[in-house]
C-alpha cells in the first residue's frame, strides 16, 4: 500500500499523463462529469456522483464504425480504427466499476464487440472508495461493497490523504509509473478505520438493504403479468433520462451520416423508453408506454440475472432516482412488489 496527498493530485495526475491519457472527474457549469484531464482541469474528486458514469469511456454515446466512400463505379469502405493506446479513468465509484462489469458481460460474450474490447484492454481503472454515500444509494443490495470496489487500483481519501491499493497487472504497471510521488505506507489502519466509518453510514440509509427476494432467475409470467405495471408507469415522460445516465444500459442504434464525402456508419446510445425503439417495418412489437416501461424493468430485475447467474443489471447508483422529473424509479418499482 501507498499513499499520497490530496495536495498532489494535480502532480499525479500530470505524470500520468505523459504516458497516456487521463480521463478524471471535471466541474464544469456546476456539472460534474468525466473528461480529459489538462492542467486547466477543474478535478472534483469530492462530489459523490459524476452526472453519468464513466461508462461512455468504454462504451462511447456515439462512435462512427466505418466510412463508405463512392469514387466513380468504384466503392471502399474505411472501418474505424480501434483503440490502440493506453489510458487511465481516474475516481470511478464502486458502482461504476461494477457497471463496466456488467457491460463486459454483453459486450465481451461471443460474438465480441471488437470496439469495446479495444478499449476494456487498453484503459486501466483507478476506483475511489465512496466516503458519503447517500439516501439515494442501494449499492449494497446488488452485493457491491462500496468501502471496497473493483479496479486496477483502489484509492481511499482518510482526511488530507489518499491510500493507493494495486489491484491488477494494469495497476501494478501504472504504480510503477508514479511510484516517486508515492510513499510507501505498511500501516492500514486509517484505511479500516474509513472503511469502517462508511459502513456505519450505509447502515442508516434507507435503501441500501432493500429487499430483491421477489426478483431474479426465472421470475418471468407472474411479475410480467402483474397489474402493477399501469399505475407505475402512468406518469412516464418517456424522456429516456433514466437510461443516459444508467451505467449498466447498453441499448443502442445504428444510423448513417451523409457528409459531404462519404457516408459514414456510426451507432449512438438509444432508450427502450422511446416510441421509435426498435421500430422496424411492421412497426413495433411494445406499443404502449407501459410496455415500454415494463420492459427496461424486466430487463435489469428478471432477464438479465435469468441469463446471467443471477446477476442483475442494476448496481444501485441511485442516478435514477435523483434525475427522474416524474420520480419514477427502479426503487419505486421493487417496493411495489413488497406492498401487501
Amino acid at each position: 500500500m501507498y499513499k499520497f496527498s490530496k495536495n498532489d493530485i494535480d502532480s499525479l495526475l500530470k505524470r500520468i499523463c505523459i504516458s497516456q491519457d487521463v480521463f478524471v472527474p471535471v466541474r464544469n457549469a456546476d456539472k460534474v462529469n468525466y473528461a480529459l484531464y489538462n492542467e486547466n482541469s477543474a478535478v472534483d474528486l469530492e462530489t459523490l456522483k459524476t452526472v453519468k458514469s464513466g461508462k461512455d469511456l468504454f462504451f462511447p454515446q456515439s462512435e462512427t464504425l466505418y466510412t463508405c466512400r463512392k469514387d466513380g463505379k468504384k466503392i471502399s469502405v474505411e472501418p474505424q480504427k480501434l483503440r490502440d493506446s493506453r489510458f487511465v479513468v481516474f475516481g470511478m465509484k464502486a458502482c461504476d466499476v461494477a457497471g463496466v462489469e456488467i457491460l463486459d458481460r454483453v459486450f465481451l460474450s461471443e460474438p465480441v464487440d471488437t470496439f469495446y474490447k479495444a478499449r476494456r484492454d487498453h484503459g486501466t481503472i483507478v476506483s475511489l472508495v465512496c466516503s458519503n454515500p447517500d439516501s439515494s444509494c442501494f449499492c449494497n443490495a446488488f452485493e457491491i461493497d462500496n468501502t471496497m470496489p473493483h479496479g486496477d487500483v483502489v484509492l481511499t481519501q482518510v482526511g488530507e490523504d489518499y491510500y493507493w491499493e494495486t489491484k491488477s497487472e494494469k495497476g501494478d504497471a501504472l504504480t510503477e509509473e508514479v511510484r516517486e510521488l508515492l510513499l510507501p505506507c505498511e500501516d492500514d489502519s486509517a484505511v479500516k478505520a474509513e472503511r469502517e466509518k462508511i459502513k456505519e453510514i450505509n447502515s442508516m440509509l434507507p435503501n441500501m438493504n432493500i429487499s430483491l427476494k421477489n426478483w431474479g432467475e426465472d421470475e418471468n409470467l407472474e411479475i410480467f403479468s402483474s397489474k402493477n405495471w399501469e399505475g407505475l408507469s402512468s406518469s412516464c415522460l418517456a424522456c429516456g433520462t433514466c437510461t443516459f445516465v444508467c451505467p449498466t444500459c447498453q441499448c443502442y442504434d445504428i444510423k448513417d451520416y451523409d457528409t459531404g464525402h462519404g457516408i459514414q456508419r456510426y451507432r449512438c446510445w438509444d432508450s427502450c423508453m422511446y416510441s421509435d425503439f426498435t421500430m422496424m417495418a411492421h412497426g413495433n412489437n411494445r406499443t404502449t408506454q407501459m410496455q415500454r416501461y415494463r420492459q427496461r424493468f424486466m430487463h435489469k430485475l428478471v432477464y438479465f440475472p435469468t441469463n446471467n447467474n443471477g446477476v442483475f443489471s442494476c448496481v444501485g447508483c441511485g442516478r435514477c432516482v435523483d434525475l427522474c422529473p416524474s420520480g419514477l424509479n427502479i426503487l419505486k418499482v421493487i417496493k411495489k412488489w413488497e406492498e401487501k
